[in-house]
């Protein structure tokens, strides 16, 4: 009640988000962060009830450059907009995109057991030239433009399409490097590389101005803002077919490739 009332001092409020899982564009179904599902949780964490910050409960191995810059830039708009600090929790990992996310934030926070980092470019796929050979399959490629058929998994690869593959991840990999620098600025290792891919965990992510401490969200916060502070949860809302947990056949896919992601940091 005191929060409606204007001459009682509200208690601190602190919205937090949780950002859990890959990222891609779609939603599959809440299994993954994207602009487009993220975007009214983000508008309600800002705005609703007047909060003296905002908390990012982080945990993410990363996936889409482009829907980590859009959660990215929607995160620092509002917050800028609302004139609300925004602080970044990190539980097993925020890598990859998943750091894009953190560094959003104003401040970045760890376990001593997070993974942080792989500020790099990543594609992965499989050939299966010799395979098809082998079973006398005979592959049938018709395209109009030589580019078409780029990295095609059943032909054998071609030095050409490795070397176009680099000039598409190029300007990517720069783009999030920028990032980082503007976002962290001065607080950067100047003597280290830290944009090969490489990770780090907790104090060595401290030590290098990839994160600011090692502290969990409510002690932090409750120093911060006092102990009377409050926290408001704000997450997607799942559709019923996805709270009955029924299975989508486009979702196997989708899920074989979300656990390849978390594997790459042995989670």
């Amino acid at each position: 009640m005191k929060r409606w009332l204007p001459f009682v001092k509200s208690d601190p409020l602190v919205a937090v988000i949780r950002l859990s899982g890959p990222i891609a564009a779609g939603g599959r179904g809440g299994a993954s962060l994207s602009d487009a599902g993220l975007a009214p949780v983000i508008e309600r964490a800002f705005r609703k009830g007047r909060p003296a910050a905002v908390a990012l409960a982080l945990n993410s191995p990363g996936g889409s450059p482009a829907q980590s810059a859009l959660i990215g830039a929607r995160i620092r708009r509002l917050a800028e907009e609302c004139e609300v600090p925004v602080f970044a929790f990190v539980e097993d990992v925020a890598a990859s995109g998943g750091y894009w996310l953190a560094c959003a934030a104003d401040e970045i926070w760890a376990d001593r057991s997070s993974i942080i980092g792989s500020i790099g470019v990543i594609y992965t796929g499989f050939g299966f030239p010799e395979f098809i050979a082998r079973y006398g399959v005979e592959r049938r490629v018709h395209a109009a433009g030589e580019s078409k058929s780029f990295l095609d998994p059943f032909q054998p690869e071609k030095p050409e399409d490795v070397a176009r593959l680099m000039q598409l991840q190029t300007p990517i990999h720069e783009a999030f490097k920028d990032h980082v620098r503007a976002r962290r600025g001065t607080r950067l290792k100047e003597d280290r590389d830290l944009f090969t891919g490489d990770v780090w965990v907790g104090e060595q992510a401290v030590e290098l101005g990839l994160a600011d401490g090692i502290g969990h969200m409510v002690p932090v916060m409750k120093d911060r803002f006092g102990d009377k502070v409050k926290f408001a949860l704000h997450s997607p809302r799942k559709g019923l077919w996805s709270r009955l947990g029924a299975p989508a056949v486009a979702g196997v896919m989708d899920e074989i490739e979300a656990r390849a992601l978390w594997a790459r940091y042995g989670l």
